[in-house]
Formats: C-alpha cells, sequence, structure tokens
C-alpha cells in the first residue's frame, strides 16, 4: 500500500477508535482527538481538571482500545521513586539482588493525581518521559514501546497539591482540560451504564503494530517549509513578548511540529497546514509558558491571540 493510501487506511482505523472512545466518553470528540494525536506523536499527555469528570477513565480507555498493557500509580504526598522505577531484592536463593520492576515499565502508564506527590517522586518520571529508559542503582533499563505517560493533575488551589517544576511540564507534549459535560451529555451519562463496565467490554480497535505504524506515519508527513518558518516564529514571539517571563523551547518548537503532523494525518492528510499548527497550539503551549510580572493570567484563548498578533506584526 502506497504512502497516501496507507495514511488514508490508517486514518480510518483512527477514526474508528475515536468513535469508540466517544461512546465511552461523552461529548469530548475535542480532546479525545487531542489526546489520540498526542500518544500517535509520541508524545505524554497532562490533564488538568477538577476530580470526577472522567480524566482516569480516559486513559483506561484508551489504553483498553489500543490493546496497550496498563498500569496505573496513585501519586500520594508518601510515594517514593522506587514505588514508581523499581527496586532490586536480595534472593536468599541465587545469592544476589534480582530487580523488581515498577509500574513505570508499562506501555501505558496513567500518573494519577501526578501533583499530590513531592518533587521527589515526581522527578522518577523525568528520564522515563524523555529518554524512554530508567536508570536504577547504575544500571539503565530500556522501557517498552510504545511507551506513554498519561497524567492526572488536580488544580493547584485544592488542599495537598505540589506544582509540577517547568522541567517537569516541558516533558508533556499537550495539556487538555475535559470540564463538565454539556446538559445532555450528562443526563445521557446519568441515565446510562456504568463507565467501567462499558470500558470493560471494548475490545481493542489498534494493534500494537498498527499503531507502531501510525507513529511512523506521523514522522513522514510532510511539513514544508512555510510550516517549518510558522512553527520558529511562534517560538519567536513567545521570546519576544512582554507577557512571558520566558519563551518556548527548542523542545516545545519540536512538540508543536509533531503534533500538527499528528492532527493532520487524523485529517487523512499527509501534509501540514497552517491550520494543523493552529489547533494544536493551545494544548501544546500554555502549559510549558510562565506570566510575567505584567502578563496577568495565562488562558488557552489570551496566549494564542497574543502569539498569533506578534506574528502579524513582524
Amino acid at each position: 500500500m502506497r504512502g497516501p493510501q496507507r495514511s488514508h487506511a490508517s486514518a480510518v482505523l483512527s477514526e474508528q477508535l475515536l468513535t469508540a472512545a466517544g461512546a465511552v466518553i461523552l461529548g469530548k470528540d475535542q480532546e479525545l482527538r487531542l489526546a489520540f494525536a498526542c500518544l500517535i506523536a509520541r508524545g505524554h499527555l497532562l490533564i488538568e481538571d477538577v476530580p470526577g469528570v472522567g480524566k482516569t477513565t480516559l486513559a483506561h480507555l484508551l489504553a483498553r482500545l489500543l490493546g496497550l498493557e496498563y498500569a496505573r500509580i496513585q501519586f500520594t504526598s508518601d510515594l517514593l521513586p522506587a514505588d514508581i522505577v523499581g527496586v532490586s531484592v536480595y534472593d536468599r536463593a541465587t545469592e544476589s539482588f534480582r530487580f523488581h520492576p515498577g509500574p513505570v515499565f508499562a506501555q501505558l502508564l496513567l500518573a494519577d493525581e501526578i501533583n499530590r506527590a513531592t518533587p521527589k517522586a515526581q522527578s522518577a518520571l523525568l528520564e522515563a518521559m524523555e529518554e524512554r529508559q530508567v536508570t536504577v542503582e547504575g544500571e539503565t533499563r530500556a522501557l517498552p514501546e510504545p511507551f506513554f505517560v498519561i497524567a492526572t493533575q488536580n488544580p493547584l488551589f485544592q488542599v495537598g497539591t505540589f506544582p509540577l517544576p517547568e522541567s517537569q511540564l516541558d516533558r508533556f507534549l499537550m495539556r487538555i482540560r475535559l470540564g463538565y459535560p454539556a446538559a445532555e451529555q450528562e443526563k445521557a451519562l446519568l441515565a446510562g451504564e456504568d463507565r467501567r463496565a462499558l470500558i470493560e467490554r471494548q475490545q481493542p480497535v489498534l494493534s500494537r503494530a498498527q499503531l507502531l505504524t501510525l507513529q511512523r506515519l506521523v514522522e513522514q508527513t510532510h511539513a514544508a517549509p512555510a510550516i517549518i518558518d510558522y512553527v520558529h516564529a511562534i517560538l519567536r514571539a513567545t521570546r519576544g513578548s512582554e507577557r512571558f517571563l520566558h519563551g518556548l523551547s527548542p523542545r516545545a518548537g519540536l512538540g508543536i511540529l509533531r503534533a500538527a503532523k499528528a492532527w493532520a494525518l487524523l485529517a487523512h492528510r499527509d501534509y501540514v497546514i497552517p491550520e494543523d499548527v493552529q489547533t494544536v497550539l493551545p494544548a501544546c503551549v500554555v502549559h510549558r509558558l510562565v506570566a510575567s510580572e505584567q502578563g496577568g493570567r495565562l488562558d488557552e484563548e489570551s496566549v494564542v491571540s497574543t502569539i498569533l498578533e506578534h506574528i502579524a506584526l513582524t
């Protein structure tokens, strides 16, 4: 199967997955599409919202529909790095230490309420998310392929939260919010079957091989020089604006481009257009930016308008 045909076939499979996900997570089609685009772009996803709106359900559902090995870590204030990466235990039979892998060695890891843990525990994921490996007691061990982290985060105004440092936030390709469902969807949710039972009945829509193929197709999606210039202009706009304490990093620029390619693929195209960049931009940049003293509150709409206005003036 040739390039465009292969891209189209993969996009059809992706639509089947998104349709199945939309039957469980009601009224959140845009958020589901962003989450899946993040995963096929080889990124990690941060979901920030109040408790009870479906953050954990979304992670479990994606693992089920993708047929991936799934592990969940409940982050708490007493969590230790060894609880995440694993620990070596002395084996009397062999008279040696044997490594017991932690939950980080899953293909899809849910870091639930990640900002309830201390920075020491949070930092255990830094190497895993960036290098896709962990180093324990001087030995480096590769993580499975694919490897995704979906982290949920409670709003910072809630009791018992520890803000994620900028270095860790920068490792999340996207941050999304689910929000409360619309009235009709919420009524359907209340009248319908328990979401956990629905998830248990779901069958994988994509195989691991098909998922890896999608990831390769994202890498092969064409971004013209004008698109590269556009993404670069976005980076420079954040660095030149007095509203932000510091601008976006080169890693953020690479992430925006990967996310735009994934969005293009889901739109049945093998090339990126400016609208793809603009669509993924809010999810890719807001969590990476810090407001200056005169910057005010950063929200998705105002940040994107600030960036695009700056580009238009240059």
